[in-house]
């Protein structure tokens, strides 16, 4: 997180890796090189344009260049997550953090979610309607975000709980990503990436229901 709210403490996500010597030892390493947690906050949207590019262009190519883009874009969406964690890490241990620095922590995973699931739906073109699930996929993954933003504006805790959170939403198109460049072995054409998209729009619908019932019960009991 790059910024300390005027009235309460920045909402960190609950991650194990955070803990970790070697994200700890990459953040200090980033610092050395003069780099701040803001510009490593619009790296990630480079490195999602990067995934989403190959997603698309994966559907141009041949099975061989396929597998090589796809790799691609599963390796680009961890690239991606990994900013998420070290931008955070660098404002808060190399004391950085800004008064913008949490709209950079936040906004930009709006650009990112988008830029991948709408280019996943793109990078199935066998599969009708698969554009549409992409779009419907960014959709619902902007709402899980929009009413923990939400409920926190209104005084509630964030809530990051799943199970279709951001790195639930990553790990599951990667996933999809590494599968999908098998697929001629299996003659699947295209339906692991649909998959791993319907399954990441179910989950967010649930992940979004959960959110809004836990705010607004916590909303009601401060009344």
């Amino acid at each position: 997180m790059n910024a300390r709210p005027p009235r309460s403490t920045i909402p960190r996500r609950p991650l194990q890796a955070r803990q970790s010597r070697w994200a700890h030892a990459a953040s200090a390493a980033l610092l050395r090189l003069g780099l701040r947690p803001n510009g490593v906050s619009i790296v990630s949207i480079a490195f999602a344009a990067l995934a989403a590019a190959s997603l698309i262009f994966s559907a141009k190519v041949d099975a061989g260049a396929r597998a090589v883009l796809l790799g691609l874009a599963a390796a680009s969406i961890q690239l991606r997550l990994l900013c998420n964690l070290l931008d955070g890490l660098m404002a808060v241990e190399g004391g950085l953090r800004s008064k913008c620095g949490e709209i950079f922590n936040d906004f930009p995973d709006r650009i990112s979610d988008a830029l991948i699931l709408i280019a996943a739906g793109y990078a199935a073109p066998s599969i009708p309607h698969a554009h549409e699930l992409g779009w419907l996929a960014a959709l619902l993954a902007t709402l899980t975000s929009y009413v923990r933003v939400l409920g926190a504006s209104a005084g509630a805790p964030h809530d990051f709980r799943g199970p279709m959170a951001k790195p639930h939403r990553m790990a599951v198109l990667t996933a999809a990503c590494l599968l999908a460049a098998a697929e001629p072995l299996f003659d699947l054409n295209d339906h692991t990436l649909a998959a791993a998209l319907a399954i990441i729009s179910l989950g967010c619908v649930i992940t979004f229901l959960r959110r809004l019932r836990f705010t607004l019960r916590d909303l009601e009991s401060k009344t």
